[in-house]
């Protein structure tokens, strides 16, 4: 199952990218004498529209075989096993899962919200105790 990025998350990205890609050539044409410097906004783009596909294609998170992956460009992917998760913790909306040795934190402003509500009904299965998750009811 896939967590999937906003819409509007992505389409920032690509508009940016986009944007840096119009203003290379015009900034390309305009100096005569051309320095490393004015390829930034070729660069630029060209990042922004890297991360835009990497986005599109692979989405903000993964469950899998009772893994959680966060997925992300410029860095590491962090995993987490759903068995080994001990703790969950919400602040300001957002979910951070602890277990022994690793913290995943899951920014929920930037999920879609069909995606959101399958995120929150996959963690409030795991069974935790109540004093460890914000989804175990009072009874």
């Amino acid at each position: 199952m896939k967590i999937k990025f906003k819409k509007k998350i992505l389409y920032s990205k690509l508009i940016l990218g986009l944007i840096c890609l119009i203003i290379a050539p015009i900034t390309l044409l305009r100096n005569e004498d051309l320095h490393w410097s004015d390829y930034i906004y070729f660069i630029i783009g060209l990042l922004y529209l890297t991360h835009y596909a990497y986005d599109v294609t692979h989405q903000y998170l993964e469950i899998e075989d009772g893994v959680i992956k966060k997925n992300s460009l410029y860095g590491f992917r962090k995993k987490l096993n759903l068995k080994d998760i001990d703790t969950i913790k919400k602040f300001a909306g957002d979910y951070t899962l602890k277990s022994y040795d690793t913290e995943l934190k899951i920014k929920t402003s930037i999920i879609e919200d069909h995606s959101l509500t399958s995120l929150v009904k996959v963690l409030s299965e795991l069974d935790l105790p109540q004093e460890k998750s914000p989804f175990v009811s009072i009874s």
